[in-house]
Order: structure tokens, then C-alpha cells, then sequence
């Protein structure tokens, strides 16, 4: 976009005035070639807000990576090429200077200039039905239902056939995740008031799994909009734990699959904050014990490493804080807030884990919590051991993008490098890592 028409989308979004028609009937796929970022090659696949995650995998078996946001997906390398595999029917309208309306693909967000949630909230990729293809799994909105698509294979064009597996899929950060240790993967979310996760049914994935519940009913606490909730081998027992912002469960050996799950209880959160994202489960400093990653607040503030230790057999936390609520609380100077997800990869190859996060744009519009108009910037936090030291050294990406309530690090181009997708209220994205360069 030149002259006269970047004139006039610049000032649209300085303004909020109506939309160029060129844009908002915009289908190219690649609205620019890559920019540089951070050490990132920033893409802006798609302007418009179709969903708040994404995620990748190799979607017609060519032998690169693509990435899926919303009802697409996009075939790498280039990533300017994109097939629809469920139906892309919403839209909204704008009213233009001549009294005319300006109809807009996808949910109210940054194009709207006002406030509006997509169905898609988290995307993952997995081969439900074993027939060695990539199929997608969408978590709806917070207590809606939870639908996988059925890869075709490359055998027929149009929409994937659609499979409700589960019908209310509570917390703003379900997972797809192995907590079982058989090798295959469970919705790791709430339901019915009570926390616990979704076992599939392997023999027949396109039917209804069944809820395993490892906590008492408690509606209040684990509801539709709970935020916080990970899991991982906490005691190192071999087990996979779950973790939520109160505290940690810990799974029994030879679970009945009935009986409830013993709660430790950690405050992963400073008093008052309402709980983060994705809680990462993993050892930071190298001591052989594993540690908790969180945001404090999914719509406010603060980042905390909670650093695991011992008093006799008893597992106890201690906050390693990384980010506060004022710039003042980080050597570097870094704050920002809506840390409403996050992502573990070792982004520099030394390794070392890092995390991978951002400020959620708009999560309740253009007025609604802290900072909300503030830049849309992307972070990673390089994790560093000196000495028996631990730090956590920031690293901004970019800063008109941010993360939605899913951020997806991965290595798209096969060279090893985790990479990064983002789908949000500013649309879809991809960042090609150039660190190695």
C-alpha cells in the first residue's frame, strides 16, 4: 500500500474513521513482505480478527510447516496462500463518510474500533484418528464446546468435517496436553465446576470424551472465566500434575480415575490479582526441581518464575518476580500489561527455556482494563545461569501485534529455530526467527 492509500489507512487508524474498501475486502494473505523485528521476521498474514490463537503443522504433507488462525490455514513456507476449513460467515459493518456501509470480514476488533470475542479462542494441531494427518482442534468460547476438524487429506476442497468432542470447556486457557502419560493427549480444563481434564475416546475420536474431575465441586472457582492453569511433574514423582492459581494438584500412582487428587496449596499470584494464562511447568535454574511460570493477572500485570525448593519432603515455592506493574520493578526497565498468555521454547538455542509472551490486545476493547491502547508488543524472556544465578533477560519482538489469549512458539521453517504465531484482535501473524543470523 503507497501513496494516497497509505495516507488514508494511517489515518483511519489514528482516527478510527472508516475502513479503505481495499482493505476491508482485502484477501491477500501476505499484506507485506516480511519486516524486521527483534531479531524476527514479522508477516501480517491477515488483518482481520478471526481468533485468539493459532498454531502449525503440516496441513497437505509438502514438507513445510503451515500455520492454522481462525477458519484458515495458510500454507508455508510463504505463507500467502490460505484454504478455509470451516465456515467464515462473521462479519461487521461500518458506516462510511458518504452514509454508505463497509462490511468487514471476521469479529469486531482493531478494524471495528470496539470490542467484540471471537469463537475461537486456542487452536492445536494433533492426528485425532490416526491416519497420520494433521488434523486442528478448537477450543470455542469459555464454556462452549471443544470441536476437532478431520483433515481430508488433500482428497477434496471446501470445509473439514467437524467433531464436538467435548461440550463445556472451562478456563480462558484450556490445554491439548499428555497429563495421562500414555502417549496421547487430554483437554486439560474445568467443567462442571470442578477441575480436571477430558480423556478422548481413542477408539471412536469423533464422539464425546468423558470428564476425569480430580478436584471437589467448587462453581465459583473453577467457572468459565477462571484464568490460570498448567500442568507438569511438580513433586518429580514421574507424574504429570496440574497446576492452577491457587495451588497445585498432585496425581496419585495407579489412579482409579474417582478419587480426588491431593491439593497443595501456593498462592501463584500475588493477593488480589485474579490469576494469568498458561502456568509452564519446568526447571529454570537447574536444580532438578521444577518450577512455575505465570502471569499474575491476565488483564493486569506481573510475570513471576516460582522457583521450587524443600523443607524436608515438603515442595515449597518462592517468587523469583521477572516483571512488576511499573517499569521501575525490572533492571531493564520493561512493563507492560494483559499478559494473557504464554509459551515455553529455547528461543536462542542455548539450552535454556525461555518464555515466550506478550500484552493481549484489547482483551475487553479499547476501554477496558490496564492500558489497554498501550502498544501491542511481544516479548521473550531469555532465561540465563550464571554462577547459580537466575535471570531473566527481555527481549522485545515487536510492538504492534501482542498475543491473544494463546502464544505458539515453534520451528516452521526447519532450521531449528522456534519461531512464532499469533492470532489476535489485530489479526494473524507469523515471526521467522533470525537470531542464527
Amino acid at each position: 500500500m503507497t501513496g494516497p492509500a497509505r495516507h488514508r489507512h494511517i489515518l483511519f487508524m489514528r482516527t478510527k474513521l472508516p475502513l479503505l474498501h481495499s482493505l476491508v475486502a482485502a484477501t491477500v494473505l501476505s499484506l507485506a513482505f516480511p519486516t524486521f523485528a527483534g531479531g524476527f521476521a514479522k508477516q501480517k498474514l491477515n488483518p482481520h480478527f478471526w481468533a485468539e490463537g493459532a498454531h502449525y503443522a503440516d496441513f497437505d504433507h509438502d514438507g513445510a510447516m503451515d500455520v492454522v488462525i481462525g477458519p484458515y490455514w495458510y500454507a508455508g513456507p510463504e505463507f500467502n496462500r490460505r484454504q478455509e476449513y470451516y465456515p467464515a460467515t462473521e462479519k461487521f459493518e461500518l458506516r462510511a463518510k458518504d452514509g454508505g456501509k463497509i462490511v468487514i470480514p471476521g469479529f469486531a476488533g482493531e478494524l471495528s474500533g470496539r470490542n467484540a470475542y471471537s469463537s475461537n479462542f486456542l487452536t492445536y494441531t494433533h492426528d485425532f484418528n490416526g491416519d497420520n494427518w494433521a488434523d486442528i482442534l478448537v477450543f470455542g468460547f469459555p464454556g462452549k464446546v471443544t470441536t476437532w476438524y478431520e483433515n481430508p487429506r488433500n482428497q477434496a476442497k471446501g470445509h473439514w468435517k467437524a467433531h464436538v468432542v467435548w461440550n463445556e470447556t472451562n478456563n480462558e486457557s484450556p490445554q491439548l496436553g499428555d497429563i495421562t502419560g500414555d502417549g496421547r493427549p487430554e483437554l486439560i480444563a474445568h467443567a462442571r465446576g470442578k477441575l480436571g481434564y477430558v480423556e478422548l475416546n481413542w477408539e471412536d475420536p469423533t464422539q464425546l470424551g468423558e470428564f476425569r474431575a480430580v478436584s471437589p465441586p467448587n462453581p465459583k472457582r473453577f467457572m468459565r472465566f477462571t484464568h490460570g492453569i498448567g500442568y507438569g511433574d511438580v513433586d518429580g514423582d514421574g507424574l504429570k500434575d496440574l497446576v492452577e492459581r491457587d495451588g497445585w494438584w498432585r496425581q496419585p500412582k495407579n489412579w482409579d480415575k474417582q478419587s480426588l487428587w491431593k491439593f497443595h496449596p501456593v498462592p501463584f499470584a500475588p493477593k488480589g490479582a485474579r490469576g494469568g494464562a498458561q502456568m509452564l511447568v519446568h526447571d529454570f535454574n537447574g536444580d532438578g526441581l521444577n518450577d512455575v511460570a505465570t502471569s499474575h493477572d491476565g488483564h493486569g500485570y506481573g510475570l513471576s518464575c516460582y522457583l521450587q525448593f524443600r523443607e524436608g519432603d515438603a515442595v515449597r515455592f518462592r517468587d523469583h518476580r521477572i516483571l512488576g506493574s511499573k517499569p521501575e520493578d525490572h533492571p531493564q526497565g520493561v512493563s507492560f500489561s494483559q499478559l494473557h498468555a504464554l509459551d515455553l521454547a529455547d528461543i536462542n538455542q542455548d539450552g535454556h527455556m525461555d518464555i515466550v509472551t506478550g500484552k493481549r490486545f484489547w482483551a475487553h476493547g479499547p476501554s477496558g482494563d490496564a492500558e489497554p491502547n498501550a502498544p501491542a508488543v511481544l516479548y521473550w524472556f531469555e532465561t540465563r545461569l550464571k554462577d547459580g544465578k537466575l535471570d531473566f533477560v527481555a527481549h522485545q519482538i515487536d510492538d504492534d501485534s501482542g498475543i491473544g489469549t494463546q502464544v505458539t512458539a515453534g520451528d516452521l521453517n526447519g532450521d531449528d529455530m522456534p519461531d512464532i504465531v499469533v492470532g489476535n484482535k489485530k489479526g494473524a501473524f507469523v515471526f521467522i526467527n533470525q537470531l542464527k543470523k
